[in-house]
């Protein structure tokens, strides 16, 4: 489980079955310090996170086929919470 930035929407007008009805999101995955730690991801959104929101990613293959309801499903990343923003 890593934690990224949403940084933009994913479209496609041809796409796997398992993603219909599906948000795609472009995230930007996050060291420790808040600075980016490698290139983006796509993301499946199943809780409407929107760009500029700090979020969890998981790349396990079994949450992807639940959040889907699909075991075949090419999916690999995809939001697992939204993180609060700090209060200073």
């Amino acid at each position: 489980m890593n934690h990224a930035k949403v940084i933009g929407h994913a479209r496609s007008t041809v796409k796997h079955p398992s993603f219909e009805g599906q948000r795609l999101v472009v995230t930007q995955p996050l060291d420790m310090k808040n600075e980016c730690d490698g290139p983006p991801l796509i993301a499946v959104d199943p809780l409407g996170s929107r760009v500029g929101d700090m979020v969890m990613i998981c790349a396990d293959g079994n949450a992807a086929r639940e959040v889907l309801n699909n075991k075949n499903t090419p999916a690999r990343w995809v939001i697992t919470g939204l993180i609060d923003p700090k209060k200073d």
